[in-house]
């Protein structure tokens, strides 16, 4: 009886005792941070149809009315632009506002690369034609804007309007509206040639 006492006094005991200490060693890691959710070409709504870009002569793709109605009046100038892997590219210019658009055929990457953390700029995402469009704002860059739309995979279409070195400088806003009007032209004229 006496045993059988000390075994339940020994019972008690152990279950009184608190567990040992885990070491940093065994401790499982915490769980990671959840992911910040940033829109992807995954994420784009789908798009009316592809428009590649491959066989367009950008200088061609505004028509004159429309570079007229964009008051947009020099004579487009083709360049390749080495910025987006030596997309083929086109200026213009307006004597009207002093300002310049510029229209590049990137057939390097897709539009999505501009919603990455690597770009460092702030983008908010609309649609022109049924295409997802993206309004990009470079920090510490004010004088430009641009506009990128998703025509197909791995292609976009990129316009830029920018103060071409007015006497007073151009707002920003008034700057992306430009390309925004710009980027509509040039998706009503891709869609109407195809």
């Amino acid at each position: 009886m006496r045993t059988t006492g000390l075994l339940i006094v020994a019972l008690a005991l152990a279950g009184c005792t608190a567990p040992p200490q885990q070491s940093s060693l065994t401790t499982p890691p915490p769980p990671p941070p959840s992911p910040t959710t940033t829109p992807s070409v995954l994420d784009f709504p789908q798009r009316p149809r592809a428009l590649p870009l491959d066989a367009v002569d950008p200088c061609a793709v505004l028509n004159a009315d429309q570079r007229t109605s964009l008051s947009l009046d020099n004579p487009p100038s083709a360049y390749v632009e080495p910025s987006f892997g030596g997309a083929r590219a086109c200026t213009i210019r307006s004597t009207t506002s002093g300002n310049v658009a510029r229209i590049a055929l990137v057939l390097v990457s897709g539009a999505d690369v501009w919603l990455s953390e690597n770009a460092q700029v702030d983008y908010t995402v609309s649609a022109i034609e049924g295409y997802t469009a993206i309004t990009v704002r470079t920090p510490d860059v004010s004088n430009a804007c641009n506009v990128e739309v998703d025509v197909a995979d791995g292609q976009f279409l990129d316009v830029m309007f920018r103060d071409g070195g007015n006497s007073t400088a151009v707002q920003q806003d008034h700057l992306c509206l430009g390309a925004q009007r710009v980027a509509e032209a040039a998706m009503a004229s891709l869609l109407q040639k195809r």
